[in-house]
């Protein structure tokens, strides 16, 4: 598969796994509403936003949407869009990494981009993704009018890439039928099985059955299908559907057949087709006009329209899935999952996370009318956590700091062992079960003993408690079993006739993953 190379492209490609494991700190000042909806809001770094993310949400997120720097050469307001070519390579490439892994795998992600950057976007995500989970780029025309004061060519278009963390488990939902799609049906012989339209019933590509003589019901003879094509059907298959009136002869019943596919008989949605008209999903004005409307005169650069996140979000969701945008901007995309009954995570590093997303999830808590509220009859409710990047869980010298509560800590240890998001509580030393092996943390007082000698040392007395826990929790209480404690009073060989293999914390836990 090519590959594409820029000047920091060895360091770039590695960048992700350098970036610190950070905290997450509520401002609870900021939150909002129902504080267990399950939606986040986070100011900070992207990258290390979603570094942070990965021990709780790795293949949790049903979608991604991502509208980043077009790398357009002109400035905006409230964040760079003016980075050079390898310089914009090397912001995106970790950050796909990471979004890649958060992905679950019945998910897809889909990016925003115009032609500044979008066929190496395209290479680059060949990369990250893989070439086969290649989905299909959506083009959205974004203008309703020309550009009159451009050089050579009215830009009216931006593209969508679409990627799917596997092609087989992802399964987009249909577009509901449009009224002027069902207005093509129509029923001139009053067929009690109510309108219809015709299909032709021949084709170009050769079938050994498909080149026939036919009789029309008024007696005329068709020596057979149209010269160069054949009929898609054979002889009794064509004679069964017209004693089942499923074949229309035309007015004078003398006219080359063509089959009758009943409105009653199609899917009640259509196949997500590729071109989206800014009559269906909206235009950039639209988009301003909306946050016009929010915020006043203070207009936000290049923000989508509130119907474009929706139709993504239809097509790639149902309700109660996850929803992620690490380039959050405005806050469309979280306001829109909210209105459509999504859990969401957005991740803007700018001011404008405070000044801009935080008054719009407020409104939309409050039941604000703009936007999709109308299409989906929404009318408020719902909350959202406020949060921003606290300081790195290890230290300059890797060492945990001292501040660290257990479920971090244990959410760490299972992702950096298992590669899977921890989704217990922090209730018990016993993290769970992966490929048959167990895994426990005695850290911070879990037992109840903060002691130096007691609750976070590995002895019989808390290896009994840990096989408690699994017993309670999980069927194989005896299978082997892996504890990060502060030391083992243990002997080797209990250990081994344990199945016990111990890891010191903090030495054998991985500052980076």
């Amino acid at each position: 598969m090519p590959t594409l190379h820029w000047l920091t492209r060895d360091a770039d490609i590695h960048a992700a796994s350098r970036v610190p494991y950070r905290l997450l700190e509520e401002a609870s000042g900021l939150s909002a509403g129902e504080p267990d909806a399950g939606n986040l809001l986070i100011q900070g770094d992207n990258l290390e936003a979603l570094k942070a993310l990965l021990p709780f949400y790795a293949g949790r997120v049903k979608c991604v949407y991502i509208d980043p720097p077009y790398n357009t050469r002109s400035a905006f307001e409230h964040y760079d869009d003016n980075l050079e070519h390898s310089k914009w390579l090397a912001m995106m490439w970790p950050r796909l990494e990471l979004l890649r892994d958060l992905l679950a795998e019945d998910g897809s992600i889909w990016v925003s981009i115009d032609d500044n950057e979008g066929h190496y976007l395209k290479i680059v995500m060949d990369e990250v993704f893989g070439r086969k989970n290649f989905i299909d780029t959506v083009i959205w025309r974004k203008n309703y009018s020309p550009k009159s004061s451009a050089r050579h060519f009215s830009s009216d278009h931006d593209y969508i890439l679409v990627f799917a963390r596997s092609p087989d488990s992802f399964q987009p939902n249909l577009m509901p039928r449009t009224e002027r799609q069902n207005k093509a049906y129509k029923n001139p012989d009053n067929d009690p099985r109510g309108p219809w339209k015709t299909s032709d019933l021949s084709a170009r590509n050769p079938y050994s059955l498909g080149k026939y003589s036919i009789t029309t019901p008024n007696g005329r003879v068709i020596e057979g299908p149209p010269k160069g094509r054949y009929w898609v059907i054979k002889k009794e298959k064509m004679e069964e559907l017209h004693e089942d009136n499923r074949i229309w002869w035309g007015k004078n019943k003398d006219a080359i057949p063509q089959i009758k596919r009943f409105l009653s008989e199609v899917k009640e949605g259509r196949v997500p087709q590729t071109l989206w008209s800014y009559e269906e999903v909206g235009h950039t004005q639209d988009a301003k006009k909306e946050t016009v409307k929010l915020f006043g005169n203070e207009v936000f650069g290049t923000p989508k329209p509130e119907l474009l996140i929706q139709r993504i979000l239809h097509i790639a969701t149902n309700p109660g899935d996850l929803v992620l945008d690490s380039f959050l901007g405005s806050g469309t995309t979280a306001a829109v999952a909210h209105k459509m009954g999504r859990r969401y995570i957005g991740i803007e590093m700018g001011a404008h996370a405070v000044s801009h997303c935080v008054p719009r999830l407020n409104q939309v808590i409050d039941g604000e009318q703009g936007g999709i509220s109308k299409n989906v009859g929404w009318q408020g409710g719902g909350g959202f956590r406020f949060y921003r990047l606290g300081p790195p869980v290890f230290d300059a010298a890797g060492r945990i700091r001292a501040d660290v509560p257990f479920a971090v800590l244990a959410a760490h240890v299972w992702f950096s062992e298992t590669g899977r998001s921890w989704r217990r509580n922090g209730q018990s030393p016993f993290l769970g079960r992966h490929d048959g092996r167990a895994y426990a943390l005695l850290y911070n007082g879990i037992l109840g003993d903060r002691r130096p000698g007691g609750g976070n040392v590995l002895t019989r007395a808390t290896l009994a408690v840990i096989r408690q826990a699994m017993a309670r929790q999980d069927a194989g209480a005896a299978g082997p079993l892996t504890v990060y404690g502060e030391r083992s009073r243990l002997m080797p060989a209990t250990l081994d006739r344990e199945r016990v293999t111990f890891k010191q914390v903090p030495y054998h836990i991985k500052a980076w993953t």
